[in-house]
């Protein structure tokens, strides 16, 4: 199990529950001697902290731990910043569904009390790179944890673009646009696309049409290591958007080119050791329960 000794904290910012949580998993960490280092945003929502501050960055440098209050959101952002440093990222939820932060406020001293003494369990989550270029020239970059989703932006126009997998043609579609999902993003956009749920142990990605102008068109799930080329037709009217994980923008033009594949770095996500998927399913999605007690 991992020492941990310097804890970094980061946070969802405008939420006062969010504050009031940091308040408290700080003053937790230092009763018991940890090293409390807080990003720079989250430092001026503590006031009179006294704390060591630094970016993100650097956070992932020099931290042992970095613990994300908030949202999936919040987590998500934290994650493709982090995943290069190897440093493992606790969640605890301030938000909505929370299938990544999954520590509740209720239980905060106690769930992170058993982490520090190394009850704890570590999933290895695989982020997604995705390139926009044009000709040769590269226009944009950004990783994603959840999803990358080629999308019309603000036009109601439908996208025409053709799909390849590892060199091999698979399609020509016309539809809203593209969700390809990791194991992890399965739970997310993709599954209200009609995706999908994917185990996160799974080393696969799904590619989910988004409303196509065909009834034949089907989700496809495909090798975690495959790379995808999606290409824009130059016949498109609209300029259409990637966005990775709804939080990172890239503009393309008709001609354009998106290429995705699986990053090298991997997001070290750590659980409590009552961690269960299949129970984080049934209740924040609702699931019913056994028809017998047993």
């Amino acid at each position: 199990m991992d020492n941990f000794r310097n804890i970094g904290l980061i946070g969802r910012l405008g939420s006062g529950k969010v504050v009031d949580t940091l308040r408290r998993l700080k003053r937790f960490l230092l009763d018991h001697g940890y090293t409390v280092i807080l990003e720079d945003a989250v430092a001026d929502l503590l006031p009179g902290h006294q704390q060591q501050v630094c970016t993100r960055k650097m956070m992932g440098e020099i931290c042992d731990l970095v613990i994300v209050v908030g949202g999936d959101g919040s987590l998500l952002g934290a994650a493709r910043a982090l995943c290069r440093y190897d440093v493992p990222v606790l969640g605890v939820n301030r938000g909505g569904l929370g299938f990544l932060t999954d520590i509740s406020p209720d239980e905060l001293e106690q769930r992170v009390g058993d982490v520090l003494a190394g009850k704890y369990m570590v999933e290895s989550r695989f982020l997604l790179d995705a390139f926009v270029r044009r000709d040769e020239e590269q226009l944009g970059s950004s990783e994603a944890l959840n999803e990358v989703v080629l999308h019309p932006g603000k036009s109601a126009r439908m996208i025409e673009f053709e799909l390849h997998v590892d060199g091999q043609f698979v399609y020509s579609q016309k539809s809203d646009g593209l969700i390809v999902a990791t194991p992890t993003g399965s739970t997310a956009y993709s599954l209200s696309a009609g995706g999908p749920i994917m185990h996160p142990k799974l080393d696969a990605v799904v590619l989910v049409p988004m409303f196509p102008h065909t009834l034949s068109s089907r989700p496809i799930v495909v090798d975690g290591n495959s790379e995808l080329r999606v290409l824009i037709s130059k016949q498109n009217g609209i300029y259409p958007q990637v966005s990775c994980d709804g939080q990172v923008h890239i503009a393309c033009a008709p001609g354009d080119t998106l290429i995705i594949r699986k990053k090298p770095q991997k997001l070290r996500l750590i659980h409590p050791l009552d961690h269960n998927f299949y129970a984080i399913c049934r209740s924040k999605l609702g699931w019913s329960s056994r028809l017998t007690e047993r």
